[in-house]
Order: structure tokens, then sequence, then C-alpha cells
């Protein structure tokens, strides 16, 4: 490859921006078009499809879970400017990546289908790129489809977001259609960065991963000065310093430089070997220089949480090892150490929902090739006790106080917006009624599709919703939330008992009006999954001592009238209550075996 001098490539001459959408609308497909249209890229058919779906777990699923980075050179008006691209998640999971993502640009794309149109994703990437007062350009994708309907769509981007129709790019990713327009439209409508080459040197540090032979690496935005190979810098948070080993832009791999300027999006390794060296959102400047550190991002706020642990004990410390690893990957995962008497130790994680949690276990599973078990999913309860005892939080439901010294019980609570085709209205709103919500707004965005807005209980929504959702709209529907507070709620800890015995592990808290249908399904399923013993097993679901829920495992027997013993009562009578003491002596010095299965069937519940 020729020589790149970066150091012509003056803010005036740089655009920063991202691709934000709703899950499914094209964003990766528009990245790889801007990629091949302007040389990065290969445009050999099918070579690079889906290039910054990096991830197994990307490929696998068809979803972005990982914000990428890739630089190109564009010709406009005879001036060649270099275009930083950040290609973003869609799924509400992952607003983390986006809102992180969006620090290091100047403008975003805002993608929404012309057959789908405006989702309840689109929504929220829109206003979370409003709040950082970065320029939005609308882009209408897939107008090539036989049901595109882009008068509707446009007269959804006026109405929501005051978009008029002329400001729109009408374009199709697969096709190449309006690809050019949208290249012109970032020059023109994106501002460039205001950055100073003279000032001292001062980058933010947005993202970072792992490297297996070069350690961690990051991506840095430079605000102002020069970073060159060779220099040695100051991590602010981190209070640490270190040599620059390599630097250069993705372009679209790691593409090696002489030195980073002003306004220049790119990555630097300096051999940091750990994730406390490299925190996201930290400020990189030259050593003793005098400046102002960035304030750094907002750390993620936890929504579901869940335990995992080694399949096999002996493999906690390569489990270990993994998630540091990977939380450097993805800084919105919370963790620490725990011990669990039925399971081991392993660590406690904080996501940010369940696709979340689902994808961060799938990762540990292909990337690092372990075996591990993730519990059920809990959320953070606030509890105020009696006689003026203050305060407690808890997700674990083996922390639960004695209910007589409960005052008041608060649940996390979520603002949610559901926008759904009017044919599907009446099953949306039956299902948030199921789950407990509270509906503040109903409103139509056009003749199709209505706009729902409703308070519900993150408890509810962490199981089983999302699926739901999905399921009973055909899939049409679209969900976003963000945390609305806490509200006091009628929660009970329900045990489960085995043979009158509570098993902590697979106590859960639920909502009053909720416990007997819940117990019942829970034992139902448990009794499936334990083995029959030498005595019977009664699987009980209890709220206190009040026995809500029971079924039985029967015990295995031997056929005691067998013609061996030729019809002999007597006999039969002897071994018959020889069987019976040996029972009872099983009861007082044995326990009931269960299997990791029953662990995690609350999990399926």
């Amino acid at each position: 490859m020729e020589k790149i001098n970066l150091s012509k490539f003056t803010p005036d001459k740089i655009r920063n921006f991202s691709i934000i959408a709703h899950i499914d609308h094209g964003k990766s497909t528009l990245a790889d078009r801007l990629l091949e249209y302007t040389g990065t890229l290969s445009t050999r058919t099918g070579l690079n499809e889906q290039f910054l779906d990096k991830l197994q777990v990307e490929k696998e699923r068809g979803i972005t879970v990982k914000a990428q980075t890739a630089s190109m050179f564009y010709s406009y008006k005879g001036e060649i400017h270099l275009l930083n691209l950040i290609d973003t998640p869609g799924h509400v999971d992952f607003s983390y990546e986006v809102s992180r993502s969006l620090y290091a640009c100047q403008g975003a794309l805002l993608l929404v289908d012309a057959a789908q149109g405006v989702q309840a994703q689109t929504m929220a990437n829109f206003y979370l790129a409003f709040e950082q007062d970065l320029t939005i350009v609308p882009v209408i994708n897939k107008i090539d489809l036989p049901t595109a309907n882009i008068e509707r769509v446009q007269s959804e981007l006026n109405k929501l977001f005051d978009f008029a129709a002329q400001d729109c790019i009408l374009a199709s990713a697969k096709s190449g259609i309006g690809i050019t327009n949208i290249l012109d439209a970032i020059i023109e409508r994106i501002p460039a960065p205001t950055s100073d080459l003279a000032l001292p040197l001062k980058a933010l540090l947005f993202d970072s991963w792992y490297d297996e032979y070069r350690g961690v690496v990051c991506l840095i935005a430079i605000k102002n000065g020069v970073l060159k190979k060779g220099d040695h810098i100051y991590l602010h948070q981190s209070n640490c310093k270190h040599e620059i080993l390599e630097l250069g832009l993705m372009y679209p791999e790691q593409t090696p430089m002489d030195a980073l300027y002003a306004g220049q999006v790119g990555y630097i390794i300096t051999g940091m070997k750990t994730i406390k060296e490299a925190r996201v959102g930290d400020t990189i400047s030259h050593p003793k220089s005098d400046i102002i550190p960035f304030p750094g991002f907002k750390p993620a706020k936890s929504m579901v949480f869940a335990g995992i642990f080694p399949v096999d004990t002996s493999e906690f410390e390569l489990l270990a090892d993994a998630i540091e690893k990977l939380t450097l990957n993805d800084a919105s995962v919370h963790v620490e150490k725990k011990t669990s008497a039925a399971l081991g130790l392993g660590f406690r994680c904080g996501f940010l929902g369940l696709l979340h949690m689902d994808v961060f276990k799938q990762r540990l599973e292909q990337e690092y090739d372990l075996d591990i078990i993730a519990t059920a999913p809990s959320v953070m309860y606030y509890i105020d006790l009696k006689h003026n005892k203050g305060k407690i939080s808890i997700e674990n439901p083996a922390d639960f106080p004695d209910p007589a010294q409960i005052e008041q019980i608060l649940e996390p609570m979520l603002s949610a917006t559901i926008i759904v085709p009017k044919q599907y209205l009446g099953n949306v709103l039956s299902l948030c009624q199921e789950k407990r919500g509270i509906q503040k707004d109903l409103s139509y965005l056009d003749e199709e599709r209505v706009v729902l807005s409703y308070l519900l209980p993150l408890n509810e929504v962490a199981t089983d919703f999302y699926d739901t959702l999905k399921s009973i709209s055909s899939g049409y529907a679209s969900f976003d939330y963000e945390t609305a507070g806490y509200e006091i709620s009628d929660l009970v800890k329900m045990d489960i008992l085995l043979n009158g015995d509570a098993v902590d592990a697979l106590a859960v808290i639920v909502h009053r009006s909720k416990a007997e249908r819940i117990g019942r399904d829970l034992c139902e399923k448990l009794s499936k999954v334990i083995p029959r013993q030498l005595f019977e097993v009664v699987i009980q679901a209890a709220i206190g001592s009040k026995i809500i829920a029971r079924e039985r495992v029967a015990a295995l027997r031997k056929n005691v009238t067998a013609k061996c013993y030729g019809g002999d009562i007597t006999r039969k009578r002897k071994l018959l209550e020889k069987q019976k003491e040996g029972k009872k002596r099983m009861k007082q010095v044995g326990s009931v075996s269960v299997p990791q299965e029953a662990f995690l069937t609350i999990l399926k519940r």
C-alpha cells in the first residue's frame, strides 16, 4: 500500500461519523458499501459481506453487538477527505456501545428501513445523538424493496424528528443506490472536528480490546495536538505512563502510521496488559502537560444480574482470565466474584438486558472455549426495614430478610416505548397487562402503526417479554426502554422445598399475585428433571410457612411379589419392613440428588 501522509489531513478535511438505526435496518451493509465505494475494500462479489461484523456471534445471529471503526479516503470536488466511520449496534441491550461511540463523532447517519419505517430504537438512537449535539443526516434505506413506502417514512421522520422530505437521502445499501449522495452529504452536512494541532496532546480513549500477541489495543479520538510512534503518554484515570509502540488507522484493519493528528480517529498499542490500565473514557496526554481531562463516560447501569460458573470447577482461573479480557472489550458488564453452595466459585455479572447476557455467555464459550453455567437472571430490589433500621439492596433471593422486618419493598421500573401495527394492538395490550404494566400513553404514528408508552416492572421484562412481544406481533413490534426509578410493590420470596428442606439456589422473588401460578410451574418442571431416588421426593413451593404448590417424584421400588418367593406373605412382609427401615435411614443420613439442570430450570420458566 502506498504510504499515506496523514499530516496533510487538517481538521477541516476530516469527518467523524456514526451509523445509527434500529436492529436489522441495514447499518452493516451500508458500512460495507461505503468502504467498497471509497476503495477501502475490494468490490469482489460477496467477499466483504458484513465486513464490520467480525465476531462469530454477530455472524451467527445476524446482528451487530460491538461497535466497529474503519477509516476511508474520499475525493470530493477535487480534494481528498479522511472519513472515520463507526458502525454501531441496533438492539436496545447495546445502547451503551452506541452512546460511547457517538462521543468520537460530530455527526450521524440515521438509517430507516423504507418498508418498516421508524421503530422504537430508531427514536432512542436519534435522541442519544441529539443530546450530544450531533448533526443528524436521515437516510431511507432499502428503497428497492417491493414493500417500500417512501412517502410514509418521510412523513414519520417529519412528524417525529422534524426532517423535511428533501433532507432525507434515498438509498439501497444492498444494491448500491444513493451511496455517492450519502458520501457527499457526509462532507457537506456533518461539521469538521473543532481541533487544534498547535495545542498540547489531548485524546479520548473510547474503546479497547485484547490482542493475544500484542496486549491491549485502544481506539482513540484525538481532540488536539499530535501523537507519534515512540511518544510517552499519560493516562489520567488509571494514573499510568506508557510508550507508543504502534499507532495507525483502522483502514479497514490495523494499518500502522508514523503519527496521528488532531481530529483523527485511530488505534494505539502500548503493551498494556490489564483492564485497569485501559479504562474506557480515559484522557490521554503527554506526561506533565497542562490539560483539563475529559469528564469520562457515565458508567453503565446494570439492569439484569446473573451468576456465571464453570461447569468444571478446575477451570475457574481460565474463566476469570476470559472474563477480564472480555470486559475490556465490553465495559458495560459489571463483574464481582461469587460463591454458590450449589455451583461453587464463580462470578456475579450485571448486564444491560437478557440479549446482552446471552451474547456475553456465547462469546465466553466461542472465543475462549469454556463450558459455563449461567444462572437465572435477577434484578436489584431495595427493601426498607422496620424500626428505622435503614434500607438494604438485594438481587439474590437468598439474601431476602425475614418478612416481619420488612416495611416495604421497591422494585425497579422501566419506561417502555412499543411501536406495533394496529392489528396486533390487542395482543400487546394483553401482554403488558399480564406483565403488570401501567399504560401512560397511546398515539397513532400513522394510519397503520400505534406508539404505546408503558411503565413496566423490570423483573417482568427481564425474563421472556421481548421474545413474547415478537411472537404475538409476528415480529413487527419494536421495543425500547429506559430506567424509570423504583416503585413500591407487593413482592414475596418463594422457596422451593425438597422433602421439607429449602434449596437457596432455587428460591425466587415474585409478585404475590403471580406466586401460585409460578410455584406450580416450577414444581412441575423440577419434577421432570430431578431423577428418581430410593425414596419419594416431595417438591413444594412455599411462601413463609404456607405451601402453595406440590409435586412428587415417586421412589424406585423392587417387585416384592416376584415368583421366587412362592407367594409367601410372611417373607414379603418382612422384606417390606426392611425396605422401610432402609429408606428411613437414608432420609436421615442422605439428601436428594439434585442435578445442575434443576438449578437452571428457573431460567426457562
